[in-house]
């Protein structure tokens, strides 16, 4: 059973603000609540070949994997995606320029489970969009907080 799980965000801040924040993967953890760090293993900045190492806790289980950007079209969206372990995933961040200079962001994680993760992806799929509705509120904080 395939996972597809898409959330969403209106945050009150311009689209480059938004895009530069979170399109660079070193802010993660920053604002994704269940990454404890980032490595680059190609330089920075992010461009369509760049691999970052990712290290996270999910449902209580520590998950090391690396990501590859396949498609970046600054200011629009970011595509990346891992081939590693039981649950090959796609994340696709959109941003979309509305009214009075907020933006929208869409967070998108999609993948094929194998394994034991295909017996449990309706359980995968309900913790994702719950982290991811924590994830964005949390962007959405961040961002929105008054600069000093």
């Amino acid at each position: 059973m395939a996972v597809d799980v898409v959330s969403e965000v209106v945050i009150d801040r311009p689209v480059a603000r938004v895009a530069a924040f979170a399109g660079d993967p070193t802010n993660a953890p920053a604002w994704y609540v269940n990454i404890g760090s980032v490595e680059w293993l190609t330089p920075p900045p992010p461009r369509v070949g760049s691999r970052v190492a990712f290290v996270a806790q999910f449902l209580g289980r520590r998950l090391a994997y690396t990501y590859e950007i396949v498609d970046l079209v600054p200011d629009d969206r970011l595509v990346m995606r891992t081939a590693e372990g039981p649950f090959p995933m796609e994340t696709t961040y959109r941003w979309e320029a509305l009214d009075g200079g907020r933006t929208r962001m869409t967070l998108r994680n999609r993948g094929e489970p194998s394994g034991f993760a295909s017996i449990a992806a309706p359980v995968l799929a309900g913790a994702m969009r719950r982290a991811n509705r924590k994830d964005l509120a949390r962007l959405k904080g961040l961002l929105e907080r008054p600069e000093r």
